[in-house]
């Protein structure tokens, strides 16, 4: 159980309310959760999962120590077609599994790792090669951790954007979008649009999709 608040006198009172009907252990304050490594200074805390990612980098056993400057090249679209199917997916799958779940604290993985995911069914050698970039990726990024400031406004921004009938497969478009409050990153994801983009012509020139 995680107890939040920002009255200690009253979160007090509330472990010791449930000490009186628990069997319960007071761990202190919250630094690791479900492999999420959490930090805290007089400026904010902060969130990463440094500790998964060498786990996860020690589980895919690379065989070199390069690292890369991007997830993901630019422009890249991957077919279930491309190159050779894997003997044994199950790697593939594992390591596909463990990224989505770093997605969590690594909002700069969404859009390579929900690319990814696309293929576990029946991965290629192509799309490994793109999953290996994306642990190289992680190796040089390891540190990189999401900050929440103490003093922070209250206002609520939202960026979006979407490709257009980018998948090479079934012309469907990506959508993404983050959300900040404030300074700080609360919310994103990318998905795949349920439907097929299409474009409408009006006479007067305009364009709308």
């Amino acid at each position: 159980m995680i107890i939040t608040g920002d009255d200690p006198e009253y979160i007090a009172f509330v472990k010791a309310r449930f000490r009186d009907q628990f069997l319960m252990t007071d761990l202190g304050p919250l630094r690791y959760f479900l492999g999420i490594e959490v930090s805290s200074t007089s400026d904010g805390f902060s969130i990463s999962q440094e500790k998964y990612i060498q786990d996860l980098l020690a589980r895919a056993v690379l065989v070199d120590e390069r690292t890369v400057e991007t997830p993901m090249e630019l422009n890249v679209k991957l077919r279930p077609t491309d190159g050779d199917p894997l003997p044994d997916p199950t790697r593939y799958r594992h390591l596909v599994g463990s990224l989505v779940y770093l997605a969590v604290t690594r909002p700069d993985i969404s859009y390579p790792v929900h690319i990814l995911s696309q293929f576990v069914s029946a991965p290629t050698t192509v799309h490994y090669s793109h999953l290996l970039c994306v642990l190289r990726y992680l190796r040089g990024t390891i540190t990189c951790r999401l900050f929440f400031p103490r003093s922070s406004s209250f206002q609520l921004q939202c960026y979006s954007d979407a490709t257009w009938a980018n998948d090479p497969t079934d012309r469907r478009s990506l959508s993404a979008y983050c959300v900040f409050l404030g300074g700080s990153l609360v919310a994103w994801k990318t998905k795949k649009q349920v439907a097929v983009s299409r474009v409408l012509r009006l006479s007067c020139g305009l364009c709308l999709r």
